[in-house]
C-alpha cells in the first residue's frame, strides 16, 4: 500500500514565481483526502516549496530546508545543494520518501533524496503524478501567450494536469513571490 500526495507546479516568469499543488491524497487506489495544502512558504514569503511523497517525510525536509536557508541567509542554491548532501549521507534521512520542489523569484530547483539538485533552463519545475502534464501545459502556455502571469500559468496547467491525471484534482492551492 502506498500513499501518494501528488502534484506540484512551480515556474519563475516575468520577475515573479509562483507555485500550485492539487490536494488530492491517495492511499493506494483510494482518495483519502481532497483538500491537502502541500504547498509552504519560506524566509518571510520569499520561498516557495512543495513537495510530492510522503507527507511526514516530506514535513521533515521542509524543516531541515529551513534551517538551511536560515544558516545561509537565504541563499537558496547553497540551501539547495547543502540539503541534498545531507539527505543523501545520512542514513536516516536516506529513507524519506519524498520530493521537493523549491523556488525564490531568482531560482528554482528540485531536490531529492539520491543527491538530486535540479535547476531546468525553462525555469519550470514539475513533480508528483500528475507533473508531467502540468509541464507540458505549463510550457505551452508561456509560448502560446507570454504575456500570462506565473499564477495564472501554474493555476490553468494544473487544471489541465486534474482533467488528465486520476491521481491529481481541482483543488488547487497557488502562492506567488512577486
Amino acid at each position: 500500500m502506498q500513499t501518494r500526495s501528488t502534484t506540484i507546479l512551480g515556474l519563475i516568469h516575468k520577475g515573479q514565481a509562483a507555485m500550485a499543488g492539487d490536494g488530492q491524497v491517495t492511499f493506494d487506489d483510494t482518495v483519502l483526502k481532497n483538500n491537502a495544502v502541500k504547498i509552504r512558504t519560506m524566509s518571510d514569503d520569499k520561498i516557495l516549496a512543495g513537495f510530492a511523497g510522503t507527507a511526514a517525510d516530506a514535513l521533515a525536509l521542509y524543516e531541515l530546508l529551513e534551517k538551511k536557508i536560515d544558516e545561509y541567509t537565504g541563499n537558496l542554491p547553497k540551501a539547495a545543494v547543502e540539503l541534498a548532501k545531507e539527505w543523501r549521507t545520512d542514513k536516516m534521512l536516506q529513507k524519506l520518501e519524498a520530493v521537493i520542489a523549491v523556488t525564490d523569484k531568482e531560482h528554482i530547483f528540485l531536490l531529492s533524496g539520491t543527491g538530486d539538485v535540479i535547476e531546468p533552463d525553462d525555469g519550470i519545475i514539475s513533480i508528483g503524478s500528475g507533473g508531467p502534464f502540468a509541464l507540458a501545459a505549463a510550457r505551452a502556455f508561456m509560448k502560446a501567450n507570454p504575456k500570462m502571469t506565473a499564477e495564472k500559468i501554474v493555476r490553468q496547467a494544473m487544471e489541465i494536469a486534474a482533467d488528465i491525471c486520476i491521481y491529481t484534482n481541482h483543488n488547487i492551492t497557488v502562492e506567488a513571490i512577486k
